[in-house]
């Protein structure tokens, strides 16, 4: 007999029909959650085809690729769209930078208590809704006499007048960021610290033994963990920077449109802030939205690869 022989067995696998029946329970405990995802995720999906209509109230007719002419013609779609891209990539830029740096801090921290308080004292904010938090700060940066920052600013001497932060153009984006930071910094020490965690502290002991010093630690220790961790945060999130809409949506007015209006709040203003509002040409901005963010997800999918060895798709 050679020795070569496949000696495998042949596994026959019983008909797709039989199976089902076998595991008939298993499908009937997921059929209402593919029910759910039909109806929720993919019924609405159906309504891409009216960005090939005018739908005003009831008169509905085919006008083909009008919508996106008019689209590409709109300068306040075009300054939205700007707006979404610098407001979301610069908060996720800053977002991260904190949260690497705060995670850094925990991680040199001797006393678990302090630690830990810390640790919670930083993450509360997120579970609090937009909603609340923009109640809350619009309270702390009012011009009236319950505004906390700007009475505290007129008591120290640093103004004679109260600032009104959240309608001038050039304090909303400041204002916005470190709202931001306050809110989802938590968030995000939690996956750094996570990652800091896993260091071996054998590596800071024998930098110690060598005579390194703490900041020495942090640049050849620290930093080059967090690296791989810091790139593939980033890269996930790149692909989300067009779906920003809550928290600037709770916090703009009509005042600082020009600077705070984003392509989700564009949509909104034109779809139910409008006397005759055009649906096939919202819904036409959506489409739109919704290619640039596929697009910037295949990209973000690619990097991945060449970053981690794997995709996110």
């Amino acid at each position: 007999m050679s020795n070569n022989q496949d000696t495998t067995p042949v596994v026959h696998k019983k008909p797709l029909k039989l199976r089902m029946w076998n595991y008939r329970g298993f499908y009937l405990m997921a059929l209402p959650v593919f029910i759910f995802v039909l109806i929720i995720y993919y019924w609405p999906m159906l309504g891409v085809r009216y960005s090939f209509y005018s739908y005003k109230l009831r008169d509905i007719h085919f006008v083909g690729l009008d919508n996106f002419t008019q689209l590409f013609k709109e300068k306040e779609f075009w300054s939205s769209f700007r707006n979404t891209l610098i407001i979301s990539i610069v908060k996720l830029l800053l977002n991260t930078f904190v949260a690497v740096i705060i995670s850094i801090f925990l991680n040199e921290m001797t006393s678990m208590i302090c630690k830990k308080f810390i640790q919670t004292v930083i993450y509360l904010p997120h579970f609090m809704s937009y909603a609340v938090v923009a109640a809350i700060f619009t309270l702390f940066l009012s011009t009236s006499s319950t505004g906390f920052v700007n009475e505290t600013l007129k008591s120290m001497g640093i103004i004679t007048k109260s600032i009104d932060f959240l309608h001038s153009k050039t304090m909303w984006r400041p204002i916005f960021y470190l709202i931001n930071l306050w809110k989802e910094t938590g968030w995000g020490t939690v996956i750094f610290f996570a990652t800091l965690s896993g260091i071996n502290t054998e590596q800071y002991e024998a930098a110690s033994i060598d005579g390194a010093t703490r900041l020495q630690r942090i640049r050849y220790i620290t930093f080059p963990a967090l690296s791989n961790t810091i790139i593939i945060v980033l890269i996930l999130n790149l692909a989300k920077v067009l779906n920003i809409f809550e928290p600037v949506f709770v916090l703009y007015n009509s005042r600082v449109l020009e600077v705070s209006d984003v392509i989700s709040t564009y949509i909104y203003r034109k779809t139910f802030l409008t006397a005759i509002p055009d649906y096939g040409y919202t819904t036409a901005v959506g489409l739109f939205k919704s290619l640039v963010g596929c697009v910037l997800m295949l990209a973000s999918d690619i990097a991945s690869k060449k970053v981690r060895g794997r995709g996110i798709i």
